[in-house]
């Protein structure tokens, strides 16, 4: 069994309590911490284009799903299309996720940028079936091509990831903000 020592910075009441969080952190973000006593106030304009700049800049999210067992499993995943906080994810029919999805849709993708901002998108992860829809993922996405060779092979799914809800996190600021889902086009 492993055990850890963390050198008396915990008590009875549990292992972090009196734990100086800001202690080993440059001064940056220390700053940083202490603003979020007084979180700031975005509108929920601005709060829509952190997300999308947060998302832009982080590129590969990771996708979170419950196994069989009930154990998350969170994995890169690299969007074929993003449409607004709409996101679709291509996958194979013989990958693991196929059936955890299959078999509970509620997913979630968490993007962090390098500054360590994050969007979390909860929602339901729906399989794509109209045909146009494919075909348009198919031609902007060269790697698909290359590797599945054409977009009727039977081992392609696009998942739709359809927001419930989107949150967005600055670095350090240890509070979440509800960011408003728009629809788009699809």
């Amino acid at each position: 069994m492993l055990q850890y020592n963390f050198h008396n910075n915990h008590t009875s009441q549990g292992f972090f309590t009196g734990f100086d969080h800001e202690h080993n952190l440059p001064d940056s973000q220390k700053s940083n911490m202490k603003s979020s006593q007084n979180p700031p106030q975005y509108s929920h304009l601005e709060l829509v284009a952190l997300a999308e700049e947060t998302m832009a800049d982080a590129k590969f999210p990771c996708l979170a799903t419950v196994d069989e067992g009930g154990w998350p499993r969170v994995r890169p995943v690299s969007p074929v299309k993003t449409d607004g906080f709409t996101i679709y994810i291509a996958n194979l029919r013989s990958y693991g996720k196929t059936a955890e999805i299959a078999a509970e849709p509620r997913v979630e993708l968490c993007y962090l940028s390098k500054s360590h901002d994050q969007v979390r998108i909860s929602g339901c992860a729906e399989v794509v079936g109209d045909k146009s829809v494919m075909l348009e993922i198919w031609e902007a996405n060269p790697l698909l091509r290359k590797y599945l060779g054409s977009p009727d092979n039977p081992e392609l799914i696009i998942y739709r990831v359809v927001p419930e809800r989107v949150r967005f996190m600055k670095e350090w600021a240890l509070e979440y903000y509800d960011v408003p889902v728009v629809p788009r086009s699809s």
